[in-house]
């Protein structure tokens, strides 16, 4: 593919994989333009030294893609759309609003598909979730590694899982009828630079690390048991699965990006105490909701059209996290 000149829309493209992903494509020659309600991203994450990335007054819209009219407005034009957007944060908050949670992500969808088939846009990629698989294939420890077609028959523990789900179909109907070229990642549980720490909205390795650095300000206590376990994949790593469905795995149905193994919740606090270098006590909170118990991701399938493999090991990418969260704090504290 030549990005060269290349329009690309990004939504969602001032949150964490957003604003990687608005780099990244920058680099490499293309036009990109950003739309964000600014729920979760933030502007900051699309300046680099002081300096913006794209175009702000011209190529930055801050506008909620729950409202079809903005929808039509910001892919006129885009030769390429990178759907990221969604409503989504920590446990917490998916558990504590299924019903609006829900809606909006079909909304937003169903705005953003509708528009883009509307305006003639040709290329469309959207990102899934490792949250829909069911329920109960995630309720034991050691699952074996989920393929694709392990998603069906649907039973998502959550309502996030569900309207990602949903998401993920509208698309395939939308390739079905040959309407525009679809590319569908379904990701595992993302990590790294220009994450979100704020205490409501924060997933797990953040807010792990914003309770780490704020110690002892803060308590540093894990949410359940911590046997849980989730397959973490660094920030770096999907955006080479997000350029690359672009390049050669359009058309391809949904492929999913993460590791083959799963990183207990109790290690990963254990890894951030260590990193802190402070006299940390491990401590849990059983009452607090722990999600699915275990998942991990059989990636053949985007190893044989993308070629992606998973390079960041979990220790380097905490790490380098930690290190971004501690500087993020002290530069807006």
């Amino acid at each position: 593919m030549n990005w060269k000149n290349k329009k690309v829309l990004v939504t969602g493209g001032a949150g964490q994989i957003g604003s990687n992903l608005v780099l990244s494509l920058l680099e490499k020659g293309a036009v990109v333009s950003v739309v964000d309600n600014l729920w979760r991203g933030q502007k900051s994450n699309l300046y680099k030294d002081g300096v913006p990335l794209i175009d702000m007054d011209k190529k930055f819209y801050e506008l909620d893609l729950m409202n079809y009219e903005n929808c039509l407005k910001v892919v006129e034009g885009q030769d390429l759309i990178y759907h990221l957007a969604d409503v989504v944060a920590g446990i917490n908050y998916v558990f504590g609003n299924q019903f609006s949670l829900f809606n909006s992500n079909l909304l937003i969808d169903s705005n953003m598909l509708k528009a883009a088939v509307s305006k003639g846009i040709s290329d469309y990629i959207y990102v899934g979730t490792a949250c829909s698989y069911p329920a109960d294939k995630q309720s034991k420890l050691n699952p074996p590694p989920f393929k694709e077609p392990d998603v069906y028959p649907a039973m998502p523990e959550s309502s996030y899982g569900w309207s990602k789900l949903m998401g993920e179909y509208a698309c395939e109907l939308i390739q079905q009828e040959k309407l525009m070229n679809i590319g569908l990642l379904r990701f595992h549980n993302v990590y790294g630079p220009h994450c979100v720490m704020d205490p409501e909205k924060s997933q797990v390795i953040p807010s792990l690390i914003r309770k780490a650095i704020n110690f002892p300000n803060e308590e540093f206590i894990v949410w359940g048991t911590g046997n849980q376990r989730r397959a973490f994949v660094f920030v770096d790593d999907i955006i080479s699965a997000l350029v690359s469905v672009a390049e050669k795995g359009m058309n391809h149905g949904a492929i999913q990006i993460g590791p083959s193994f799963s990183t207990s919740i109790a290690e990963i606090a254990q890894t951030v105490i260590d990193i802190s270098g402070k006299n940390i006590p491990l401590r849990f909170d059983v009452t607090k909701p722990e999600g699915d118990m275990d998942r991990a991701a059989d990636w053949t399938k985007a190893k044989e059209i993308l070629a992606w493999s998973p390079e960041i090991s979990i220790e380097k990418g905490v790490e380098i996290t930690y290190q971004w969260c501690d500087q993020y704090l002290s530069d807006n504290n």
